[in-house]
């Protein structure tokens, strides 16, 4: 997906504006994505190609859970 333009008189790069405009459906707050961490980053462990379509969408949305599960990772990993 090519990200849209950055809008006029605008200080946010265009990385930013689709970050903001991402799709979150299926929903998933921060607290739902925090509750099920472990258990989707030790299923991504064992299975590179796992996919949870909720926590897929939220972790591109969300910068502080996407970086709490790829230090998840990256220590399994070990």
């Amino acid at each position: 997906m090519t990200p849209p333009p950055t809008p006029p008189n605008s200080n946010l790069p265009a990385a930013a504006v689709a970050a903001l405009l991402v799709d979150t459906t299926p929903y998933l707050s921060c607290d739902e994505c925090f509750d099920r961490m472990d258990t989707h980053v030790e299923a991504v462990v064992a299975d590179p190609d796992h996919h949870d379509a909720a926590m897929d969408r939220h972790l591109v949305g969300c910068a502080a859970c996407d970086e709490e599960a790829q230090s998840l990772i990256a220590l399994l990993r070990m």
